[in-house]
């Protein structure tokens, strides 16, 4: 090879001199500088620097996981602790029946962090009073935010679990099985109706739980046990009825921490589904209701006078509010639409296409 032609291989793109090189030596005769000059140019666009950007572009920034499970365990500790000291060196500006000194300032802190108020402790002089105020507006929205946080990634993660497994279930197998009843296919995510089940399902184990402790420990009847747990767990705490043994406040320091987060998950659950159950019925009127006029010329997206199957897929995303943007990409609609159909003119059979593809997603 010549120094000529070297030069040139150096001065041109990196990422292909080593094919062109091997061109160069595979040919019988050699080309002159002339025609080198000619055929070999320098990049101007940088492949490479591009290929090396996209690299680095998909490359996303990360999170620790258990950030925010770190994160609100640090703060909790902190505040139960700060609670605990306060409490432990005014014992005497709070009322109530006192057990031990750690136990019970642990009792009052997470009763306070709640909002359950039994009165069991109150606070009788100014300082304890102000302190009260500020602790359990912060508490309030410590378990509001953190706690709440938390039990969404614990949530998310258990559905991920599940979906993976579903997967993988799938790829081997063939079929999800069992993991069909649970996972919802078409949205990707678990049944609304399993998880108002299972929220259910916990919450009546926190109550059953709580009705016991408070039987066998607390000496109460099988009545006032299981009143003063619902009353505990939905955080109305009336103050009739409240825990006065050690062991007794030492289980509902834990057990009404969770219980509490149990029952507002399972409210949240239950305005989800109402909001689903509202969705899909909005969706099946906009769906089988009949075309109007009005309707044709509202969804002619071009104003040309035709209505393109890709148009009316749009116009009926709209209606059901699956689109609010009206800079939506058209484009991205009309080439899906083309890439499964052969024609792009809209017949009255595409409609009932179009029914059944979105209709075909609704929870079963």
């Amino acid at each position: 090879m010549s120094l000529e032609a070297t030069s040139l291989i150096k001065v041109g793109d990196l990422s292909t001199a080593p094919s062109i090189a091997e061109f160069l030596m595979a040919t019988e005769s050699a080309p002159t500088a002339y025609n080198l000059q000619k055929k070999l140019r320098r990049s101007r666009t940088a492949p490479a620097m591009v290929s090396m950007s996209d690299l680095h572009m998909t490359q996303s920034v990360r999170f620790g996981p258990t950030s925010l499970v770190r994160q609100a365990a640090f703060l909790l500790v902190i505040y139960l602790s700060l609670g605990v000291v306060v409490y432990s060196f005014n014992r005497d500006h709070f009322s109530g029946v006192e057990t031990h000194p750690v136990v019970d300032a642990f009792y009052f802190c997470i009763v306070t962090m709640c909002t359950i108020g039994y009165g069991d402790i109150a606070p009788i002089t100014p300082f304890t009073k102000v302190f009260a105020c500020i602790f359990v507006l912060v508490g309030f929205g410590f378990i509001d935010i953190l706690l709440s946080g938390v039990v969404n990634y614990v949530l998310d993660l258990q559905e991920n679990l599940i979906l993976t497994g579903r997967q993988r279930r799938l790829a081997s197998h063939g079929r999800g099985g069992f993991m069909d009843c649970i996972v919802d296919v078409a949205k990707g995510r678990m049944r609304i109706r399993l998880k108002v089940g299972l929220a259910l399902g916990a919450v009546l184990l926190c109550i059953g739980l709580g009705s016991l402790v408070l039987y066998f420990q607390e000496n109460l009847d099988w009545i006032d046990s299981v009143y003063l747990s619902v009353m505990s767990v939905t955080t109305v705490g009336y103050g009739d009825r409240a825990f006065k043994t050690l062991p007794g406040r030492l289980f509902a320091s834990i057990w009404l921490l969770f219980s509490t987060l149990a029952v507002a998950r399972a409210f949240l659950y239950f305005a989800e589904a109402r909001i689903d159950k509202r969705h899909r019925r909005i969706a099946n009127w906009v769906l089988q209701r009949e075309i109007t006029i009005e309707d044709l010329f509202a969804a002619d997206l071009n104003n040309n006078g035709f209505l393109s199957k890709s148009e009316f897929a749009i116009y009926k995303l709209k209606e059901m509010g699956k689109i609010i943007s009206a800079n939506f990409k058209k484009k991205v609609a009309i080439e899906a639409w083309k890439n499964t159909r052969d024609c792009t003119d809209f017949t009255p059979e595409d409609y009932e296409d179009i029914t059944r593809i979105f209709t075909g997603s609704r929870e079963k």
